[in-house]
């Protein structure tokens, strides 16, 4: 499959099972359009036609461009056939049973009332709950003990906000560090906050000891203070932005994430990127708000126009800041072609309900944290493993290849599938197919490889 478009002046030509991508002049782009449903006579008539009024478009050169692309499908860089779909249903059946990454609930309460929390401002649609120190050792033995031979393992610290339990979190990690040598593990440890509770100490220990650092903004002081308030209705925005650039500061200015949530009220939402940009925070993240199409936040067809809209924006702005020497990182848009994705990643996508888990205060394990609290996703729990393997067996079905809707998306093997849980809140099955939500990704990606083109082309690159 060929997936074909044009954005900020590139012919962009994308062969989807190969992973490769083309830029081509105007020429090449129609002769590649054309190619596999007409002749080679077919081509150059309707070509010549086309382009009459140029004078180097001739019969002979366009003879030429059609053995290029010809000899580009022969080498199997145009044109591929699918070879993966065989594959689909095997990759998580050979993983078997391994865990590598845990998202431990430390907190089931929160020190906001965000508007547009998916998790109930915290509760996850039960009752507000700290995880104990004992219930969270627990759940790094089970880890530790389901993660087969791999050497590196990853725990998120979630919530809620996690800093509501931050003595707990800090003696999990003190604990998984005194066992990690003696049993051949290396943790990789993220943290997720609200940026409330941040002081000294939280800055010290989450700089030497989290991987990675993710900090909720919502950008503009404006919408940010909209939806992400305390409970007493006043904002958070003059509260957490110092805190958040003294934690970035002190880190380095790496290994961290900005990440806002953008609804109904900011479908522009580069400005509110751009904002964040402007105090400091280089590495950015923006994703659409998760909620029912009723709630005053979801966004509506008309938004996701804009949003689209939006997303080109960002690419081109980000590559003219990268030319100026001040660059911006954005989540959505980190692609590497240089290799082509992993096979696996391609296939089988994120992992939830098979290698990666939930865990809630209480010790249950659900596929994932945007499952936790819905008593049919419930898995187990830490002490007796997964116990429901019906509900494991359905998300190790999940797979760029179980949507009939997928089978002509050239995206498929970027998104592998699509997020489970979105697909469930939408349409209730996780094999459902979430449109808006695909709709958007296939937007990003297009972004994601002309910013790839562009700095090729840059580099003196074909």
């Amino acid at each position: 499959m060929v997936h074909q478009y044009q954005l900020n002046g590139y012919n962009i030509v994308l062969d989807t099972c190969s992973g490769g991508v083309h830029v081509v002049d105007d020429v090449a782009y129609d002769v590649i359009a054309l190619f596999p449903d007409h002749t080679e006579a077919e081509i150059v008539a309707a070509l010549l036609e086309k382009y009459r009024d140029r004078p180097d478009v001739t019969a002979d050169e366009l003879r030429e461009c059609i053995a290029d692309v010809r000899q580009l499908r022969d080498s199997g860089q145009l044109y591929t056939p699918d070879t993966f779909a065989e594959l689909a249903g095997t990759f998580k059946e050979r993983s078997g049973d391994v865990v590598k990454a845990l998202c431990l609930h430390v907190a089931h309460t929160c020190n906001l009332n965000c508007a547009y929390c998916f998790a109930s401002q915290g509760r996850y649609h039960g009752e507000r709950a700290l995880m104990s120190f004992d219930v969270g050792k627990q759940a790094l033995d089970f880890l530790i003990e389901h993660s087969g031979t791999r050497k590196n393992l990853e725990v998120d610290f979630f919530g809620g906000e996690p800093l509501m339990n931050w003595d707990v979190v800090k003696r999990l990690v003190e604990y998984a560090r005194s066992v990690e040598k003696a049993r051949g593990k290396n943790f990789r440890f993220t943290l997720t906050t609200n940026g409330m509770l941040i002081d000294d100490d939280v800055i010290d220990f989450a700089n030497r000891e989290m991987s990675n650092v993710v900090l909720s903004l919502d950008g503009r002081k404006e919408i940010h203070d909209r939806a992400r308030v305390d409970y007493h209705g006043q904002g958070s925005y003059d509260r957490v932005v110092p805190k958040f650039q003294k934690l970035v500061k002190a880190r380095g200015g790496k290994n961290y994430y900005m990440r806002g949530t953008f609804t109904h009220a900011n479908p522009d939402f580069t400005k509110d990127l751009f904002h964040m940009a402007d105090l400091g925070f280089t590495e950015l993240s923006m994703e659409p708000v998760v909620c029912s199409p009723n709630d005053p936040a979801a966004l509506t067809p008309d938004d996701l126009e804009i949003v689209k809209q939006q997303y080109e924006l960002l690419a081109v702005e980000m590559l003219r800041r990268e030319r100026e020497g001040r660059p911006i990182t954005f989540y959505h848009y980190m692609l590497d072609l240089s290799g082509g994705p992993c096979v696996y990643k391609r296939i089988s996508g994120c992992g939830s309900g098979t290698e990666y888990m939930a865990v809630t205060p209480t010790g249950d394990l659900y596929p994932c944290h945007q499952f936790v609290g819905e008593e049919a996703y419930k898995l187990g729990d830490i002490w007796n493993g997964v116990t429901e393997n019906a509900v494991r067996e359905q998300f190790r079905a999940c797979n760029a290849y179980a949507r009939p809707e997928c089978a002509d998306c050239w995206a498929r093997l970027y998104c592998s599938g699509g997020c489970a849980a979105n697909a469930y809140h939408a349409t209730g099955s996780v094999l459902g197919v979430y449109e808006a939500g695909c709709e958007l990704f296939r937007k990003r990606i297009e972004c994601a490889i002309m910013i790839q083109a562009a700095r090729a082309t840059d580099n003196g690159a074909e």
